[in-house]
């Protein structure tokens, strides 16, 4: 078992004891998404395999505030926020602007890239560096403000 998994369900436990129901539903549930993986794909999930998990999780739970807030229903868009915030718990510490930069631009003097055409190399490249650390979408302009 991943160092992270077995983080996740410590906490899990910890929350029981404490009777903290939405942080068990919310951990319950990110435990359940890691378990389905490992049963579709019959692979034991490493730290970078939940991290990629937890940060699909985090994406979702953005989009729907977004959907909530745009519809009126912030009720919802709270409970997404509070879903949100347990989940980033888990997730690495989020890189600043500066070293995203740093990191595109190592990127793009490895690929040696110089057009928008070979923006999906530098993406093969920074991704993995960056997964669960940093929004993709800041990724993709970051990397198309320095080739543009």
């Amino acid at each position: 078992m991943s160092e992270l998994k077995a983080h996740i369900s410590d906490t899990l436990k910890t929350a029981m004891r404490a009777k903290e129901k939405h942080r068990v539903t919310v951990i319950r549930t990110i435990l359940a998404e890691c378990k389905r993986v490992e049963v579709d794909e019959r692979i034991e999930l490493d730290d970078a395999r939940v991290i990629a998990i937890l940060d699909k999780m985090n994406k979702q739970r953005k989009d729907s505030i977004q959907q909530f807030t745009d519809g009126g229903r912030d009720d919802l868009a709270q409970i997404e926020k509070d879903e949100l915030a347990i989940i980033s718990e888990f997730l690495p510490t989020q890189l600043t602007d500066e070293e995203i930069a740093t990191i595109v631009k190592a990127a793009i003097e490895e690929t040696g890239a110089s057009s928008m055409q070979q923006m999906g190399a530098v993406m093969a490249i920074v991704k993995p560096q960056v997964q669960g650390r940093a929004d993709m979408g800041q990724i993709s302009k970051q990397v198309k403000a320095q080739l543009g």
